[in-house]
């Protein structure tokens, strides 16, 4: 009865204009934190409580939360603490909005089409599990995928009859073109594809697939489609979020979907889902929303009206509130640094350590070079040794590295915000004494 006594007496509504003013608000703080001095990047790097005898080389792998995300996380669970059922409705309308607000404005979308998660996974599993298909229908996606991904593609084509067939992009990953990329997709869309299930940036080699390219090239095969045949581009976008600062509309997609605890340094236990009203048209919800104006109406305290696809397709349920809420302060803490810088810094670095790799006669560099075709992950062999004792040694002398979590195993280092041009160097030092 609480629950019903606080709809009443509020009178508020998580709808399209709770949204809208969110939306503005975000715009309001982006335009004051532009205006201002931009940090420097030891100021940047001073908001995180990261160990600091370590170079960090993994980072993008789960964030260390910046100080407003920590401070916002801390302030929430102390209320929630204390007061958990009244924080939770004077609060849950004003703090989800603020959060979608803010993601809507750094990607530049309707905060109305974006759905919150808790993880790329989740997303790629809400996603995938509600789109329409037919048993006549075919998905498509590439030998190139994460287990996430590739999983959820085949647990609803089960459901469905429809099939899966995954292609290759490319031969030789050090050596590739826009052009290359394309035309193994287009030459592979057959009359019976629906879904394009693909991933912006690979985690097992560190290409970044030219998503614009490839939309353009499915716009002209789309356009002698009906509208339940149109390919949908459904792209995993996880290590491009909070690199390159895309605006979504710039992209092409239909749909994106992203944890938003990697690069972007949201809380952990992030996440969300973006799509056009025209291809959320061919989802349906799993998980029941909590949204106030639809549970509202199914509580008959609300008259019918429009609910934002976003809030519908957000899953409903007890979350945790206090990283959830703080969401909003990550956005705007890349906003503060300034999107254009964090992509150039971010670029600088991973262009420095492949120019350093690429001179090493016994490495073998899988990322391309070009900014074009890679982001902020940088995997590489040394001849003769394994990738996990590459890690190993690189970790002895202080350097946290990664090992790439597929059938085929790279090193993989990932400089990024939190790393220096001076931590590069001295990690590629460490490179070049590793033995087998």
């Amino acid at each position: 009865m609480y629950r019903r006594d606080f709809l009443v007496r509020s009178g508020q509504v998580i709808g399209a204009a709770a949204l809208a003013s969110a939306l503005r608000s975000a715009q309001v703080l982006a335009s004051n934190q532009s205006s201002a001095a931009s940090l420097s990047w030891e100021e940047v790097r001073a908001n995180f409580n990261l160990a600091p005898d370590l170079i960090h080389m993994a980072g993008f792998f789960l964030a260390s939360h910046p100080k407003p995300v920590r401070d916002a996380i801390e302030q929430c669970r102390r209320a929630f603490d204390a007061n958990p059922i009244e924080y939770f409705f004077g609060n849950v309308e004003k703090a989800e909005s603020a959060v979608v607000g803010a993601a809507a404005h750094y990607l530049g979308v309707d905060p109305g089409n974006i759905a919150l998660t808790d993880s790329t996974t989740m997303g790629l599993g809400l996603l995938y599990s509600g789109l329409k298909l037919r048993p006549d229908q075919e998905i498509l996606t590439t030998t190139h995928d994460h287990y996430s991904t590739e999983t959820s593609l085949r647990l609803r084509a089960e459901r469905t009859g429809a099939s899966v067939r995954r292609i290759s992009l490319y031969r030789d990953t050090g050596n590739k073109s826009v052009g290359e990329i394309v035309e193994s997709i287009t030459r592979s869309v057959t009359p019976q594809a629906r879904i394009l299930a693909i991933t912006w940036v690979h985690s097992c080699t560190g290409v970044k697939l030219p998503i614009r390219a490839i939309a353009d090239a499915l716009k002209s095969i789309n356009a002698s489609r009906d509208e339940q045949d149109r390919v949908l581009l459904c792209v995993d976008g996880v290590h491009g979020l909070g690199v390159d600062g895309t605006e979504l509309p710039e992209l092409g997609c239909d749909f994106f979907v992203a944890g938003c605890h990697k690069w972007m340094f949201g809380p952990r236990g992030t996440g969300l889902v973006w799509g056009t009203p025209a291809a959320w048209s061919a989802a349906t919800a799993t998980i029941p929303t909590f949204d106030d104006v639809t549970y509202g109406m199914w509580m008959q305290i609300r008259p019918p009206q429009p609910v934002p696809i976003g809030a519908t397709m957000s899953p409903g349920g007890f979350h945790s509130f206090e990283h959830r809420w703080a969401l909003d302060r990550a956005f705007q803490f890349h906003q503060t640094i300034g999107k254009p810088r964090v992509a150039e810094r971010i670029h600088a670095l991973n262009r420095q350590l492949k120019e350093g790799l690429a001179k090493m006669q016994n490495v073998k560099l899988y990322t391309p070079m070009t900014d074009e075709l890679s982001a902020g992950i940088v995997c590489f062999d040394v001849n003769g040794v394994k990738a996990e004792s590459v890690v190993d040694q690189l970790r002895k002398k202080k350097i946290v590295a990664s090992v790439t979590p597929y059938k085929t195993l790279y090193a993989r280092l990932s400089p990024g915000l939190l790393t220096s041009p001076a931590e590069v160097e001295t990690t590629l030092a460490a490179v070049r004494e590793v033995r087998g």
